[in-house]
């Protein structure tokens, strides 16, 4: 199929004017080589592993959700010279659907509504608003956990929530949360959570599911849809962000307590005395002075 009819398909799935206004130039056509397209791949970023991957299968296209170059480049480092080049040499064109495809219907926030397996579904600005069984912040953030396949961390008790706000990537973002205040929402599901918005917004409970797994199943849902649209094959590319958590606190009330404050203890006492001797000497070789000084203590 020829590349001007492949994106002419995605356009119609994801129009770019539904794109914020910083993603203007950035999003669409990133590299447009010659020659049909015969096969696609499609991930959530453009970077050295997938578009080596993207040259194994032999794709002749790649679309992703963030795009190769975002910023202006005047110097080119070794990473993007490295990707281009597998790029060119490999003859895979580039194409990305960014905050368009966010707010396209079936598209990255659609996507992740529907995984969490939300109910009466509603569009916001950029994410999506449904509803859920009642249900606590710790019940919905292993929720969370379980449909997306990954570690979550979150903050706010709640013994009830019944609405949620879902917004791919990084959705914590004042404009947002205050909408979801004004739509009376109980929780927040999106990624990337700063200190400064955790604490201006401790009456709502957020939940960062990462930025990877929030949109990642929106990529993966584009491909049957190509697959039925273009007619030839496309293929996804899963990168997992490799992000793991750690619980704080002792899994066993029982179990023996931890030595790590004597240690910590003994290692500042060795720290102190190494500090000393190395002031002793420092005052010997000024009292002994010069080179004799210096070749004594030593």
């Amino acid at each position: 199929m020829e590349l001007k009819k492949i994106i002419q398909i995605l356009e119609e799935i994801a129009p770019p004017e539904l794109a914020d206004d910083f993603d203007k130039g950035r999003i669409g056509l990133i590299l447009g080589l010659e020659g049909d397209v015969k096969k696609i791949a499609v991930a959530l970023d453009a970077n050295s592993y997938v578009l080596k991957k993207a040259a194994e299968m032999k794709a002749d296209m790649l679309i992703t959700h963030h795009t190769l170059i975002f910023h202006p480049v005047n110097i080119i480092s070794k990473y993007l010279a490295d990707s281009l080049r597998i790029a060119l040499e490999n003859g895979i064109s580039l194409y990305s659907m960014h905050t368009n495809y966010d707010r396209a219907e079936g598209g990255i926030n659609d996507v992740l509504a529907a995984r969490l397996r939300l109910k009466n579904i509603r569009s916001t600005e950029i994410g999506r608003m449904g509803e859920i069984e009642p249900c606590s912040s710790a019940e919905l953030a292993t929720h969370v956990s379980d449909c997306l396949q990954t570690p979550v961390m979150y903050a706010g008790e709640k013994e009830e929530i019944r609405k949620v706000m879902v917004i791919g990537g990084s959705g914590f973002r004042n404009e947002y949360l205050e909408l979801a205040r004004k739509n009376l929402v109980d929780a927040v599901i999106s990624s990337e959570l700063k200190h400064d918005i955790l604490r201006a917004y401790e009456d709502l409970c957020l939940i960062d599911a990462s930025h990877y797994a929030t949109e990642n199943p929106g990529m993966e849902a584009l491909c049957p849809r190509l697959r039925n649209l273009t007619g030839i094959e496309v293929e996804f590319i899963d990168q997992p962000s490799g992000l793991r958590a750690v619980n704080y606190g002792p899994k066993n009330e029982e179990k023996e307590p931890c030595n790590q404050e004597e240690t910590e203890k003994d290692s500042f006492e060795l720290m102190l005395e190494e500090q000393s001797r190395n002031q002793i000497r420092s005052d010997y070789r000024r009292s002994l002075g010069n080179e004799y000084g210096r070749r004594y203590i030593e």
